[in-house]
Order: C-alpha cells, then structure tokens, then sequence
C-alpha cells in the first residue's frame, strides 16, 4: 500500500471508513502491541486475509482509530479508517452484484472472532480522517449497587459496587468538571502530551426505563480524552457517591493538577465508547488540519 498524505490517502488507494463494535474482555485494549491480543492487531490480520495483502509482499492494512481504548473497555461506535489499493477494493465484490463495502463487511465477517464486528465499511468522504476529524466522543459507565439489579449475563459490562451510591451526589459534583480544563489530575501521564480536555457533558442519572433501568449510569462526552481519563472521572465519582470524599473533591482534584489527590480509578469492564460524532461532509477536511495542528503544537510546547 502507498504511503498516504498528510490529509489523504495515497493517490491510488481508498480511504475506506469502518463503523465496528467490540467486546473488550478479552483485549489488551486497542493499539497493536508485540505477543497480545488487541482489536487492532485482529482486525488488521483479517482485514490482510480479506484483501489479501499479505502474500504479495505489499504492506499490510494499517487502521487508523477515533478513540483508542484501554484494556478491558468495550465499544459499541467505534471508528477507524484504513487506506486500501483501488484495485483490490473493486474487486471485493467478485461477480456478485454488491457494493464494495458490503462486500467488505460480509468478508470479515466471515474470519473475525465473535468479539468484533463490523457494521459498515464505505469509502469515506473527501478530508475524511477517523482520529482528526471527530467532533466528539461518548462513554458510557454502567454500575449495578443493588443485588436485584446484579445480572450475570451482563457482568462483563457492568460494574458490580457493593455500596450503595447517591446519583444525585455524584451529578451535583462533578459539574464543575465542564468546559475547557487541565484535567492532568484525572490522565495517566504520557511524554509530549497535552491533558487539557474540553469536557461538553458529565452526567450520572438513574434511569427508570430502558435497558439501563437502575443501574447507575455516566454519559461522559468530549472533543478528545487522555489515557484513562474517563476512568479517573468515575473513579472520584464513586468516591462522592459512596460518601468517601465531599461533594467538593472533584472540582478540588481538577484545579489541583495532581494526580495522588485522586481516586483510584475505576475497571474498565463499565466503560463502554458509545459514539464518535463528525461535522459535516464539507468540515472534515479543515477540523482535521486544524485539530492535527493544534496536537503537534501541543506535542512540542505541551501546557503547564
């Protein structure tokens, strides 16, 4: 495969995008890393065996991701694109009468465990990037407190927490957290990278209807996350609800900056990537250069 451009694929490939869900129990989360299962490294071996890439001594399929996830957490939106030869994505279809990413998406069906799965492949539009494109992502964090609502067919996504927690507390708390922060206090440091978050929505509510009917659920949106953030924000989170820390603490920790003043953070097994949102067909483009530019920018001089 070509090498793409900075705001493109190569000029004789296709940017294909790929909407995919994913259990994440078995993972050690999404980045392919030497001797461990992750969802990038089993996704590339398939998408290799689909196009057959690899026994040609071309390059093998590399995906580019929205939100990389940590080991454990699960998706249920999750976006990446990956970069394909314009000849072996036409010819997907075979003699059949598909569309080449339907074609692509029965293919992989048919060699990726039952863990992943993926809904839709199409090419992407003109500035299409999966990472520097994306306006937003949603998590979700689900926790059953009650024994009644502790189901074993769902313990792979919902945390178990033995106290009971106050909702309403933990609401109440953490809306100071909103808006645009140095949130170092609740991110696993990483060399060149800024913490500085834009956090649009942090919400805990009890639901009464729906699938989610009792458990205590988070709805955490963002344009971006550092690693182990959203972890971090429930972490404090349950620290309020279980009456361990005052209302105060999560607005406290935040202007601190330091990360012993905070929680542990909590299991991946409740955390789930819901959603990626992008702007416009016709935006794609520039919040790609712009938001790409502002992260070098950030690499190199990162906020103190």
């Amino acid at each position: 495969m070509s090498t793409p451009t900075p705001d493109g694929p190569a000029p004789d490939d296709v940017r294909v995008r790929l909407d995919l869900a994913y259990a994440g129990t078995h993972f050690a989360g999404w980045a392919a890393q030497p001797r461990l299962r992750t969802v990038q490294g089993v996704l590339e071996d398939a998408l290799a065996t689909v196009l057959r890439s690899g026994p040609t001594g071309a390059a093998a399929p590399r995906l580019t991701v929205a939100g990389r996830t940590d080991a454990g957490v699960h998706a249920r939106g999750q976006v990446a694109h990956v970069d394909v030869p314009r000849g072996p994505w036409e010819a997907l279809p075979g003699r059949s009468d598909r569309e080449p990413g339907r074609a692509l998406v029965d293919r992989l069906a048919g060699v990726l465990p039952p863990d992943v799965v993926v809904h839709r492949a199409a090419e992407a539009p003109a500035g299409f990037d999966a990472r520097f494109s994306a306006a937003a992502r949603t998590y979700r964090y689900r926790i059953a407190d009650d024994h009644a609502l502790r189901d074993p067919l769902r313990r792979e996504w919902v945390l178990w927490n033995r106290r009971p927690l106050d909702a309403a507390a933990m609401d109440a708390a953490v809306q100071p957290m909103l808006g645009l922060h140095d949130f170092a206090a609740f991110c696993k440091p990483r060399d060149g990278a800024t913490t500085i978050r834009e956090l649009s929505r942090f919400t805990w509510e009890r639901p009464d209807a729906g699938p989610d009917a009792g458990l205590v659920v988070a709805t955490v949106v963002a344009d971006a996350f550092c690693h182990s953030m959203v972890r971090a924000l429930v972490g404090i989170s349950l620290a309020v609800g279980e009456g361990r820390r005052g209302p105060e603490a999560p607005a406290e920790v935040l202007a601190g900056r330091n990360r012993s003043a905070a929680a542990a953070v909590a299991p991946a097994r409740g955390l789930t990537l819901e959603k990626v949102d992008y702007p416009p067909d016709d935006e794609l483009a520039a919040r790609a250069t712009r938001i790409r530019a502002r992260r070098s920018a950030d690499e190199v001089a990162p906020p103190r």
